[in-house]
């Protein structure tokens, strides 16, 4: 089964809730920045965690955007460029 990069980022209207989100996120995947993560998913695997998503998110404080980078082979490698600050893999803590 091949599996699709996503990025997946959110923007979370509760700390308890925020924090679910995250723990959730590095479940499937890297976090790229603090609310970002780079998630490669079959689908069943993007279906389990758009599912976990749901079941935390209220629907009309938050928002989850899946954004699809296309299919991850090694002729599509994850390219990331930054302007200002250097990229940096960020740690898997969440600081809230």
């Amino acid at each position: 089964m091949s599996r699709t990069r996503y990025l997946v980022s959110y923007d979370i209207g509760n700390p308890k809730r925020l924090r679910k989100v995250a723990k959730t996120c590095e479940s499937y995947g890297s976090r790229i920045q603090y609310s970002v993560f780079e998630c490669p998913l079959d689908d069943l695997k993007f279906q389990s965690l758009r599912s976990a998503l749901d079941s935390i998110i209220h629907h009309d404080d938050d928002q989850i955007l899946f954004v699809s980078l296309g299919a991850e082979t090694s002729a599509n490698p994850m390219r990331i460029e930054s302007l200002g600050q250097p990229y940096t893999m960020r740690s898997r803590i969440t600081v809230i």
